[in-house]
């Protein structure tokens, strides 16, 4: 979908070979390569032999000959497999619509065997035709407007700008006819493989397992009415992908198409629990090993960082509320895992450290239940969510409005509102973009809040330093007529402020979208009474914190900011190193030593050494500033 691209032609000239060749063996889990290729094979001829021979006769020449060279291949492709007990009767299977098709026998008959043949040959060797994680057609709107719409146009029309002039032309992916003849599954697939003989090529390594079923689902709501997905019958996520809306109207009659085509774009939101977010971290791990068997180093550390990301990572806060240890314990096997693969361990040892991975989900999966939160564990999930997230920033922006009320300074407190409520809205603007404007998955979303918390690391020692050199009043005095009154110091609040709130909201909205679809329905008013009860804390905090240094002497109070707003500094460090290990920008080297997730200490080198680096910066912007005390105190 960039400049030169299509997802379905309408001339279904689709040459082989380099087809073929862009097929990924990541399209499916630990299937064999050649049973992909066969069944995606198999699924154009079920969609497009019909219009090429009608009463026995060809319509079209050149559409018919590609027919028998997709056969002729189709017959290698299953020679090929690895023989077991369907191995025979595919191969017979295959022999006879091979035969079919050069006795040019009716379009129906010659599509109902290949897709019988598909599902027979998807079963056979284990070839997924489902999501894990149920699509979600707005993550695939935003993949859709970046990758797609230059060539097939804002609606899917076939008219985008890059199209004019191509051979064959963009498809009309709002042509009913055409997109009834093919599953959710057959789009996603499209995707993953391409289609040669056009400008459509393979997006297994721009678009990961996931967003490709969320844009098949968005192409898929062009030719659907949303009102109809509310009929009698549900389908299932299975079906769903694999059925057809035309093997929909055929078997159970036009009525029930409607609802097939509007359920199939939005399909019903009964699979996001835990149960399936980490069943998507064990199938994603067990494609990164299958592409590390294969020697593909890179895609299989991109796919252990997306299993992490986008699957166990959602659930972290559910799980940490139940069983705070085995959070921790999946995490590191995890993270043990994807460092297995940085190294280049064999294969043998890959393996031992992704089996002990999959023993710690299967844990957490019958630690969280199915696919639902009880009430209490939703309300508690809801609670400790902002708690934990907006402790620091409360602390930090309770600490600045105290300092600035207990110093006169009330005209700096605007400053200060501005920059935590510029904050607020960066936040939820951010959420807005990454979740429909532009695609941010989780990698994107670790690196930014990993570079803001170092940063904010850096400000708040900064704050913490500069209140510790004005703890006299003399100082203060100085530093108000020197500075405060033109404006610098203002700024350089409101910046704090800002950062301090910014760096804990987008994960907070984050947490709270994906607990919401877990706890369900039932477990809404739990969340949002869960999130009440934290505000409620947090406002009380920031009230004792405000009320209670205005009792303290102005030195003290100094003293007592900078001691905790440094504390912080360090606690951001380790923060900030995580995240970025959490992206894959930063490998891990676990060490023996305690671990307390609060104050961000991580039994991890890297994140260690940068929380030592913050401490030493302190030891010596303390100690430089005890010196020029003496100096000062000399001279006078």
């Amino acid at each position: 979908m960039k400049t030169r691209t299509r997802l379905l032609s309408w001339l279904p000239a689709l040459l082989l070979g380099p087809v073929l060749a862009l097929c990924s063996t990541l399209a499916q889990a630990e299937a064999p390569a050649e049973a992909a290729k066969a069944l995606h094979l198999l699924d154009y001829i079920g969609a497009d032999y019909p219009s090429t021979v009608r009463d026995s006769k060809v319509v079209d020449s050149g559409e018919y000959r590609e027919q028998q060279e997709f056969s002729a291949v189709l017959v290698e492709l299953v020679n090929s497999l690895p023989a077991n007990a369907e191995h025979n009767a595919l191969q017979q299977g295959i022999q006879a619509l091979r035969q079919a098709i050069d006795q040019r026998q009716d379009g129906a008959t010659v599509a109902r065997q290949a897709r019988q043949l598909g599902a027979r040959l998807a079963v056979a060797y284990e070839v997924s035709q489902a999501p894990v994680i149920t699509p979600d057609q707005a993550r695939g709107a935003s993949l859709y407007a970046q990758n797609c719409s230059i060539c097939h146009g804002d609606t899917g029309a076939g008219d985008g700008p890059a199209g004019v002039g191509l051979e064959p032309a963009p498809a009309n992916l709002r042509n009913t006819e055409r997109l009834d003849q093919l599953s959710l599954f057959d789009l996603y697939n499209t995707l993953a493989l391409g289609i040669d003989g056009t400008e459509m090529p393979s997006f297994a390594d721009q678009l990961d397992d996931r967003q490709r079923w969320d844009v098949a689902a968005y192409i898929a709501s062009f030719t659907a009415n949303p009102q109809a997905a509310k009929g009698d019958k549900v389908w299932n996520l299975a079906d769903l992908a694999r059925q057809t809306p035309a093997e929909v109207a055929a078997n159970e009659g036009a009525a029930a198409v409607q609802a097939f085509r509007a359920q199939r774009a939005q399909p019903p939101q009964v699979k996001r629990g835990p149960a399936q977010l980490l069943e998507y971290t064990a199938t994603t791990l067990d494609k990164s090993l299958a592409a590390y068997r294969a020697g593909d180093h890179d895609q299989a550390y991109d796919l252990s960082v997306a299993a992490y990301l986008e699957g166990f990572e959602l659930v972290e806060s559910s799980l940490d509320n139940i069983d705070a240890q085995a959070r921790k314990d999946t995490e590191k096997s995890l993270m043990a895992y994807r460092q297995a693969l940085q190294d280049g361990l064999p294969i043998a040892q890959a393996e031992q450290r992704l089996a002990e991975a999959r023993t710690k989900l299967d844990q957490a999966a019958k630690l969280l239940g199915s696919d639902g939160l009880s009430w209490s564990l939703s309300y508690v999930s809801g609670l400790l969510i902002l708690l934990r997230e907006g402790l620091e920033a409360i602390l930090v922006l309770a600490a600045i409005l105290a300092f600035l009320r207990n110093t006169g300074q009330q005209s700096a407190v605007r400053s200060v509102n501005i920059g935590w409520g510029l904050a607020l809205v960066a936040g939820f603007a951010t959420w807005a973009l990454a979740a429909y404007v532009i695609n941010v998955g989780g990698a994107q979303r670790e690196l930014l809040e990993g570079c803001t918390a170092l940063f904010a690391a850096v400000m708040v020692l900064w704050l913490g330093v500069w209140m510790h050199d004005r703890r006299h009043a003399a100082a203060w005095q100085d530093y108000i007529k020197s500075s405060l009154v033109s404006g610098g110091g203002r700024f350089g609040f409101a910046m704090l402020a800002f950062f301090s709130v910014y760096r804990e909201l987008f994960e907070v909205i984050l947490f709270y979208e994906t607990l919401w679809l877990q706890a369900g329905p039932a477990g809404h008013q739990a969340v949002l009474a869960g999130g009440a009860t934290a505000l409620v804390l947090l406002v009380g905090l920031a009230w004792v914190i405000l009320r209670g240094s205005a009792k303290l002497p102005l030195s003290l109070f100094f003293s007592i900011n900078a001691a905790l707003l440094c504390a912080l500094s360090v606690v951001f460090a380790g923060h900030g190193v995580k995240a970025l290990q959490e992206a894959g920008v930063l490998g891990t080297r676990p060490v023996a030593f305690f671990e307390f997730d609060w104050l961000g200490i991580h039994a991890d080198a890297y994140s260690l050494s940068a929380q030592a680096v913050a401490l030493l910066a302190i030891v010596f912007l303390y100690g430089r500033s005890r010196l020029m005390e003496k100096r000062r105190a000399a001279v006078s």
